[in-house]
């Protein structure tokens, strides 16, 4: 039997298959592969200090970018695929006289930095068109494609992991553990269930109540070149520069269901915000377009933590627009609780009990 087993392996799955092994734990991995999923889709994006969470669900964020320089360099070492890591901060934009004047601008947050026009153009030359900014040191991005591609090759090769092309339909109670059933026709006895299934959770057969996640579209697409050094917010998007000399730029927040298509007006949208932001992005050429189907909780937090009707099923999903930043801190914490340890962060504003009204 299996100390635990995962559903989903995209960032929050592999990460905890990770975390698990690393405790000594023997995982099975179920996954099935959907055209959508956010891990793959997402542009990296480690800014927690663009968010306006509050207390302990900011300091759990603030942890989780603060663990990605030891986490890439653990993962080159052990895999030998270094993941690319920008953290020369992210630039929060204000491009009007009136932005600059209203939070958070007016009121910077504890560790953001004010620029005027000067300070800006200093750092980024391409942004000459904007007011100001909010300068957050610490804040960056990670290159998610590399990432991915790093912990499937390390859970790859780990002897404790085993991961199976089998979709996960339905979880029972058996005994003080679980049963996870899957299309395949499989039950598989284990300690604890981890669901990191992502938009898809909703579709698990079993579970002891509604969970609260839903599908959330982004349309993005990637633009020939990189004017900026800086991951830049601003115009209701984001453009993220990539070290291959591309630019991603997104997003749109579409409820079309389990739609992950593009639209042509999605794609403008995004082309639009791109050049507002910088627009020195105006006229590159388009390299390709997708989207993403973020898991999106009601108040853009996970869920994370066990069942209090159901200890053996473990939540590590909804992970909202922040998957890519919370993945590894959040396979360390679910793997503390599956194997019964107090996790080294509080994880309480996560708990499923906060949407019991």
């Amino acid at each position: 039997m299996y100390d635990a087993v995962i559903v989903g392996a995209g960032l929050v799955g592999l990460a905890t298959a990770a975390a698990l092994s690393e405790r000594g734990a023997r995982v099975l991995l179920l996954y099935h592969n959907r055209r959508g999923e956010a891990s793959p889709a997402a542009a990296g994006m480690l800014a927690p200090s663009v968010e306006t969470h509050a207390g302990a669900a900011r300091r759990f964020a603030l942890a989780a970018r603060d663990r990605y320089p030891a986490y890439v360099a653990a993962l080159a070492e052990r895999t030998g695929l270094e993941v690319p890591l920008n953290r020369l901060g992210v630039l929060e934009l204000a491009l009007t006289d009136a932005e600059l004047d209203a939070p958070p601008f007016r009121d910077p947050p504890p560790g953001a930095e004010r620029l005027g026009a000067a300070d800006l153009l200093a750092l980024e030359p391409a942004l000459a068109h904007a007011r100001g900014a909010l300068f957050h040191a610490a804040d960056g991005a990670v290159n998610n494609l590399v990432l991915l591609r790093a912990l499937k090759t390390l859970v790859g090769r780990d002897s404790r992991v085993t991961a199976v092309a089998d979709a996960a339909v339905a979880i029972a109670r058996a005994g003080d553990g679980a049963a996870v059933e899957t299309a395949a026709g499989e039950r598989h006895r284990t300690g604890a269930v981890v669901v990191a299934a992502g938009a898809w959770v909703g579709g698990l057969g079993g579970l002891p109540r509604p969970i609260p996640v839903e599908p959330v579209r982004g349309q993005m697409l990637s633009l020939a070149g990189s004017p900026l050094r800086h991951v830049t917010y601003g115009a209701g998007g984001y453009a993220v520069p990539r070290g291959d000399g591309r630019t991603i730029v997104g997003s749109t927040m579409e409820r079309v269901a389990f739609d992950a298509g593009t639209t042509e007006a999605g794609l403008a949208q995004v082309r639009a915000t791109g050049g507002a932001i910088c627009p020195a992005l105006a006229d590159r050429r388009m390299l390709n377009g997708w989207s993403g189907l973020r898991p999106v909780t009601p108040d853009f937090l996970p869920i994370l933590g066990r069942d209090p009707d159901f200890p053996a099923l473990v939540y590590a999903c909804g992970h909202s627009r922040n998957g890519v930043l919370l993945a590894p801190l959040t396979g360390d914490v679910v793997a503390d609780i599956v194997l019964g340890r107090p996790p080294a962060h509080d994880v309480s504003p996560f708990r499923i009990e906060r949407f019991a009204a």
